[in-house]
């Protein structure tokens, strides 16, 4: 078992980065863990009394009958129905959810943005989410939304939980702490961190102000991509997956839980902390994962492979072979393609693509994709390396070459994305980024042989 050295203090705002009680690996695994020796049931889960005064529950996030089932049970303080009281409808007027069509907005086009700027204005992770883009139908649960997050003050005694969706979090500056019902996951950039559906989290500033991206996932859950021919090895693996062990606490303070529920946001009073759950076992967990440690795979003789040979997590939808969301991450690289255009070459799409910069340089687009900024190339609109980079792919002395001081990464959709009214009217929006193709040059000869 896994036992943090003080789990009634583990999650407290004021405990030190060292203490952190550690994770445990895998994806998809069945994990188990507890942070009182004995609180953990063995051989069954809902036995008629739990020690310690535990209440057992469990958290599914599939339906009872799905193959497999996602479910994890909670030995815990309190049960959740005391952390849910009468609901007061609030506004968080920065964070939307599809469908949201301005019709003063064009979302037809090619889009670039710079990095969203820092204000002198106090933000906690709810308050400083800004919504991109929307795809889908947050009802229906399918399609997702892109968000940035800007944060610069801890969340105290307060928490949130989305029954909408879960969160996939890519920070770019800044580091956070998520203290989750089932245990702490520290979050840095180079790192992204999967927060189910349903699970209540608090968010804390260790170093700040915070920026990063979120893709929120109102479909099936994000899953490792099948690996086909490549079989099993380099790409995500699911060792590099790290899950919280248990740790809680057990606190008597007022605090207020906040619902995203159907799109809209409801608060409701409490009196303790509901980061109560002292032991659990299951399937249904948070994780973070070191992009580090993704192994790209690719070409070794000639051409370039789709975008898709660099997918980390897959959200299915109900058409084989098209995604609700992929989660693409180009990073540091060997090219040795032979006689080859390497850079992404130009193409139209059926998925859209929104691509985000967390540090160097892209190398379809040398100039203007700078760290923190995003860009979109909705479906069906050409989008491709810019007259700098496509010059310097077909000229250069083609051998071995390490893409160095790059990571960049794409939430893609088989949704068209919408842009909302804060990226088209707010957020600095790139006005001059389609003339980055204006320069492009006919370069046709019909000369028979002629290159």
């Amino acid at each position: 078992m896994n036992r943090p050295t003080d789990p009634h203090k583990m999650t407290q705002a004021s405990t030190p980065v060292g203490t952190h009680p550690g994770y445990m690996p895998g994806f998809g695994n069945d994990f188990e863990t507890e942070a009182l020796p004995g609180a953990l049931p063995q051989g069954m889960n809902s036995p008629q009394k739990c020690n310690y005064g535990l209440y057992g529950e469990q958290l599914s996030g599939t339906a009872f009958t799905a193959n497999p089932p996602e479910r994890t049970w909670c030995y815990r303080i309190r049960p959740s129905v005391k952390h849910s009281h009468r609901y007061v409808k609030i506004d968080l007027p920065f964070w939307k959810s599809a469908p949201c069509v301005d019709p003063d907005v064009i979302s037809l086009g090619q889009y670039r943005w710079d990095p969203v700027p820092h204000s002198d204005e106090g933000l906690t992770w709810l308050t400083g989410m800004r919504t991109m883009t929307t795809a889908g139908d947050v009802n229906t649960q399918v399609g997702m939304a892109s968000h940035i997050y800007l944060v610069t003050e801890s969340m105290v005694d307060e928490y949130f939980f989305s029954a909408d969706s879960e969160l996939l979090v890519v920070p770019q500056e800044g580091r956070l702490r998520f203290a989750t019902e089932m245990g702490i996951i520290d979050l840095e950039p180079k790192e992204i961190a999967i927060i189910p559906r349903g699970l209540l989290y608090r968010v804390e500033v260790l170093e700040g102000p915070a920026r990063g991206f979120v893709c929120e996932n109102y479909g099936q859950k994000f899953e490792l991509p099948g690996r086909g021919p490549i079989g099993a090895n380099c790409m995500a693996n699911p060792r590099d997956f790290k899950a919280p062990v248990a740790a809680f606490e057990d606190r008597e303070v007022p605090s207020t839980v906040t619902i995203k529920w159907c799109g809209q946001f409801h608060i409701t009073k409490i009196g303790h902390s509901p980061l109560d759950v002292v032991a659990w076992h299951g399937n249904y967990t948070p994780y973070k994962y070191d992009l580090n440690t993704y192994c790209p795979v690719g070409a070794i003789l000639f051409d370039h492979p789709d975008p898709s040979i660099f997918t980390v997590l897959t959200a299915p939808s109900g058409q084989p072979g098209t995604a609700n969301i992929d989660f693409v991450l180009f990073r540091e690289r060997w090219m040795v393609m032979e006689d080859t255009f390497r850079p992404p070459w130009y193409h139209k799409n059926i998925m859209s693509e929104l691509m985000g910069n967390i540090y160097g340089q892209y190398d379809a687009k040398p100039q203007g994709f700078i760290p923190g900024g995003m860009s979109l190339h909705n479906m069906m609109i050409p989008h491709g390396p810019d007259k700098e980079a496509f010059e310097k792919a077909s000229n250069s002395n083609l051998g071995p070459d390490k893409l160095e001081n790059t990571m960049s990464f794409m939430f893609e959709t088989r949704f068209p994305q919408h842009l909302t009214g804060f990226a088209a009217t707010e957020a600095p929006l790139q006005d001059d980024y389609i003339d980055c193709w204006s320069d492009i040059e006919k370069k046709f000869d019909g000369t028979p042989g002629k290159k």
